[in-house]
């Protein structure tokens, strides 16, 4: 009371002492809490663990390039599965995840849900494939399958766009949402926590290479799961159970109706909505109560009631059909993606890089979301009112925050060391495996085959850990670029929107070539870049001065409708195909002996004529892929709304889910894993 009374003499008039008295109470709810020694002891022991499995794997790892990139070609199914898991479990993960449901409802998901099908593909074909082609990163299959200067060129570019380009954005991005975690949970200054960070990560890559990156995932998703579940438990027995939970949610949306009829009839008979203590008042009541509405807890995109062509192209349901129906096939990792791909060649054989792609899918999609999506849903009832929310750095979180304010306001000593350790593992994983895949491509498709031949192994993994250091520079100075850096997200993605059939064709059909890929990615490239010009040029000749150019952020009009990612995907994919076939039958196919001698080592399947007929007695990959696919969707998706619907109480919907789940399995048990022998490898080569 007494501090109370301090901070209202303060004030100058009564109504001011009120208002911002209340904001002071509500920053000190949200201060950064401390930690125990418990916790802290926790964080140490988990950063000590990480340096001690560099140093046990530094000799090892400095064998050969093999060794330290793919750590043998030795990895068991659930080791380099599990490592897919956690290398995709960013820092800002759940933060996302968060903002999804606050913003729109668990549909939101599909967002990310839809690269399922792709991955399907590389569940049932690509890990089988990449196994058996041995190569050390997946640039090196384009002179494998392409021939000449084309071939070469292609490999060094996509080893400088995705191992410098692409991989210092994500590192890039990455470091800055992992601050903004550790200012909100722990109010450390955020440069000092990311060097202190960054050096802990560099050093046990730099060590031990992809085997400390492997092993340290495993122990860093198993962190991550355990601390997910705790606070999900946690979190739904501090608002009365998830029964009531739910009933809160119910009654949020009922209410909530009325008020906001009541606000608008006011705004419609011109009452002046910030200069009004009637609307005032609403849009308080409306502040405080949970933001749910009738689709927060939907698990698909609801259609849009509003009629027009423009409220169809900008409705959720539309948005999640494009990206069901053309992103999984349409993007630059249609055939595995580099970092996912390194695990499938780290495998033993063939089939523990199935069984592992397919751990992978089921853990990402099913296993690991919806804790996150539970501390979502009780961050709504705990939290109603967190648009304007800024970490103590000042950096807007807005509904993110929702997700590490849970953690301060139910975890004690020891859960909250848990719960940070959680998020420095999933930081950890992802930049661990980002620098080893980046120095993987420079090393070896760079270095080795453009600049320094024939040197010995350890020479390659001396130079490779030269050029860790350097990629790991380079992303700590882009951090402070971070929010550039998130905003060209959609256009690297658009850069790249185009090639994705290409990926998937080079390795089934014979036509095409090295020119094919080229046209691909530079029609991508162009179109992107046309969409931003044409923005800048329209934003250049409106007359409104209030209307300004945001690099990567503001997007072009045609038709009087604002162009976004999925509407420019509609324009790119079209064009793009018609470019790339158009450039294969104008160019000659890849000379004979350059496709018979690729078809031999890798054993496709597809449209390849002559070059099959060479190796009959060779089961390929893709034979039984239509019933496979049909079974993985039914096991991984199934698996997922299981899940959700007995979270959400909804048995009888969730024992149908899981059933669907069984039948999957057995499909894909029967039609495939049963035949996949044990110790087929890259013998073929």
């Amino acid at each position: 009371m007494v501090i109370t009374d301090s901070i209202m003499q303060s004030f100058s008039s009564p109504e001011e002492s009120v208002n911002d008295c209340k904001e002071l109470l509500i920053v000190a709810r949200f201060a950064p809490v401390s930690l125990s020694l418990f916790d802290w002891s926790i964080i140490i022991a988990y950063l000590l663990f990480a340096l001690g499995v560099g140093a046990y794997y530094a000799k090892r790892a400095s064998r050969s390039s093999e060794e330290y990139y793919l750590a043998g070609r030795t990895l068991p199914w659930w080791v380099l599965g599990t490592s897919m898991v956690a290398t995709t479990f960013a820092a800002d993960t759940p933060l996302v995840i968060t903002e999804y449901l606050r913003d729109g409802g668990i549909w939101k998901n599909w967002f990310w849900w839809n690269w399922g099908l792709s991955t399907l593909l590389g569940i049932f074909l690509f890990a089988r494939l990449w196994r058996r082609s041995g190569v050390l990163t997946d640039n090196e299959i384009l002179e494998i399958r392409y021939s000449g200067k084309p071939a070469a060129f292609l490999r060094a570019y996509k080893a400088v766009h995705f191992g410098i380009i692409f991989n210092l954005i994500v590192m890039g991005w990455v470091l800055g949402s992992m601050s903004s975690v550790l200012a909100v949970t722990m109010g450390i200054e955020q440069n000092t926590a990311m060097w202190g960070l960054v050096v802990i990560a560099l050093v046990y890559s730099l060590l031990s290479g992809f085997w400390g990156v492997v092993v340290t995932d495993v122990v860093q998703f198993g962190i991550a799961m355990i601390g997910a579940i705790i606070l999900a438990f946690l979190a739904v027995q501090h608002v009365g159970g998830m029964s009531a939970l739910l009933e809160k949610l119910e009654a949020a949306v009922i209410e909530r109706a009325p008020l906001v009829e009541q606000l608008e009839a006011l705004e419609a008979s011109g009452v002046d909505l910030t200069d009004n203590a009637e609307a005032q008042q609403l849009q308080e009541a409306i502040r405080e109560l949970p933001p749910a509405n009738e689709t927060t807890l939907q698990m698909f995109p609801p259609p849009t009631d509003e009629p027009g062509l423009e409220a169809f192209l900008t409705s959720p349901f539309f948005i999640v059909l494009v990206y069901l129906l053309i992103m999984p096939w349409n993007h630059h990792g249609t055939d595995g993606s580099g970092y996912i791909i390194q695990r499938m060649m780290s495998a033993k054989d063939e089939r523990h890089a199935l069984l592992g792609t397919l751990w992978y899918k089921l853990a990402d999609s099913a296993i690991r979301v919806w804790p996150w999506i539970i501390v979502a849903i009780a961050s709504l009832v705990m939290f109603p009112d967190l648009v304007d929310f800024e970490d103590p750095g000042g950096q807007l979180l807005g509904d993110k925050a929702g997700y590490p304010l849970v953690m301060q306001e139910v975890l004690g000593s020891g859960l909250k060391g848990l719960l940070i350790v959680s998020f420095l593992a999933a930081f950890m994983s992802t930049i661990d495996s980002h620098l080893n895949w980046g120095s993987s491509y420079l090393v070896n498709d760079i270095y080795k085959r453009f600049w320094v031949r024939d040197r010995e192994p350890r020479h390659y993994v001396f130079v490779g850990r030269l050029i860790t250091v350097g990629l790991m520079v380079l992303s700590a100075a882009l951090f402070g670029g971070v929010a550039v850096v998130g905003k060209a997200w959609s256009y690297v993605w658009a850069m790249g929107a185009g090639i994705g059939l290409v990926l998937i064709l080079r390795w089934f059909w014979w036509r095409v070539n090295a020119w094919s890929e080229i046209t691909a990615l530079a029609t991508s490239f162009i179109i992107a870049t046309v969409f931003h010009i044409v923005a800048y040029v329209q934003t250049a000749n409106n007359p409104d001065p209030e209307v300004t150019y945001s690099l990567f952020e503001t997007l072009p009009k045609f038709f009087g409708i604002e162009w976004a990612f999925h509407l420019q995907l509609l324009i790119i994919v079209p064009i793009c195909l018609i470019a790339w076939l158009t450039a294969t039958f104008l160019t000659a196919p890849e000379p004979e002996e350059r496709l018979r001698a690729f078809y031999k080592r890798v054993q496709p399947g597809g449209f390849w004529g002559s070059y099959r007929e060479d190796n009959p007695n060779v089961e390929p990959v893709s034979r039984g892929l239509f019933l496979n696919f049909i079974g993985g969707m039914l096991f991984i998706y199934g698996a997922t709304f299981a899940i959700g619907y007995f979270v959400l109480l909804k048995p009888v919907a969730g024992f149908l889910c899981t059933a669907i789940t069984a039948a999957g399995f057995a499909i894909i048990w029967l039609n495939c894993l049963r035949h996949l022998k044990p110790g087929v490898s890259d013998d073929t080569r």
